[in-house]
């Protein structure tokens, strides 16, 4: 018999970098975590099986293999779940993959998440979380990216399907009265990061002696966000459901005035050069880069830099782990996976 004193969440995409993290500590929080996760071939399954895995050994978590796509297994999970809470990370990540395959993203994260969302209808949580991006500010150049500034100029196919998914859970949220918040990230990186994400490949090709690819001639910014700070701000949004017609502050709350829907920066907005991320990298691994300087690639965007004060009215927090700590918990635990068994 589950511990009906604890508060269920189901997370979509458990199995992924945010979603084991976030997974692990709500585990840790004292909850009952179930896990939906489609184990799509985009990077190693291997490596999102070995975070399940490690999830299971937990009696409070349950994991389910199944795509979003699938609504009818999709609403099973979730009736075994009968969650209180529901996060939404399950998405096809990656900005210059959707150059590729454009037809993923439309089916993970657009027909996926509405069948997330038809669920959420029918169960009812009290609070709706999903994640989406910095790259719905698209075209925007006014630093720092504000909740409230526009975003209707997205630069690839991932920024407007993730755009997509906020202006419909926008209209189930004014619809069907459910307290939605869509949380944008900053490029997120740390321990069981994933392995088409910067600070992997650097890694991985500077241990083998092999070069980087360095794009924008080094010359681009990024807020990166330590997975830890990332988890600790989704934790805490969980508990500040919107309400309409209650926002935080004058000027800058994102609070719908149709709905209780509301978006939220997760970034510190502190961006950092490519090249002193870069620098941090060799100076803990003790290695010099070989560097490939490579033009700007079609969907990149040459800074990203969030305004967290919206965050921090909510919660009282800010992201604020240093580049320097970070890099050295994702090397030290990249090297301890790679000689795992």
């Amino acid at each position: 018999m589950p511990d009906v004193q604890k508060r269920s969440v189901l997370i979509t995409g458990g199995a992924g970098f945010i979603g084991y993290n976030l997974a692990k500590r709500m585990l840790a929080d004292g909850w009952r975590v179930t896990s939906v996760d489609g184990m799509t071939s985009y990077y190693d399954p291997a490596l999102k099986r070995r975070r399940h895995d490690m999830l299971g050994q937990s009696n409070s978590f349950k994991a389910h293999e199944i795509m979003l796509e699938d609504y009818d297994a999709l609403a099973v999970a979730f009736a075994d779940a009968a969650p209180d809470i529901v996060v939404h990370l399950a998405a096809q990540a990656g900005v210059r993959y959707s150059l590729e395959n454009p037809r993923a993203y439309i089916d993970a994260n657009l027909i996926g998440t509405f069948n997330v969302m038809e669920c959420v209808r029918e169960h009812r949580p009290a609070h709706f979380l999903l994640a989406s991006t910095s790259s719905v500010y698209g075209a925007n150049v006014d630093m720092p990216f504000g909740e409230v500034d526009r975003t209707d100029h997205p630069i690839t196919l991932y920024a407007a399907t993730k755009k997509a998914t906020e202006s419909m859970a926008h209209s189930y949220a004014h619809l069907w009265a459910l307290p939605t918040t869509a949380f944008r990230f900053f490029t997120v990186y740390g321990p069981w990061g994933r392995p088409d994400m910067a600070l992997f490949k650097f890694v991985r090709a500077m241990l083998a002696g092999e070069a980087i690819d360095v794009y924008g001639e080094g010359d681009m910014r990024r807020d990166f966000t330590y997975i830890d700070d990332l988890v600790e701000g989704i934790v805490r949004l969980i508990e500040v459901p919107p309400v309409t017609g209650q926002p935080v502050t004058s000027t800058q709350d994102s609070l719908s005035p149709a709905a209780p829907h509301r978006v939220v920066n997760i970034g510190g907005g502190h961006p950092v050069g490519l090249l002193d991320f870069i620098s941090t990298i060799e100076a803990e691994l003790g290695i010099a880069a070989i560097k490939n300087i490579m033009p700007m690639q079609p969907g990149d965007v040459r800074e990203t830099y969030a305004r967290a004060n919206l965050l921090e009215a909510l919660t009282g927090y800010r992201p604020a782990t240093s580049v320097e700590t970070g890099v050295k918990a994702f090397v030290k635990w990249y090297l301890e996976y790679h000689k795992a068994p």
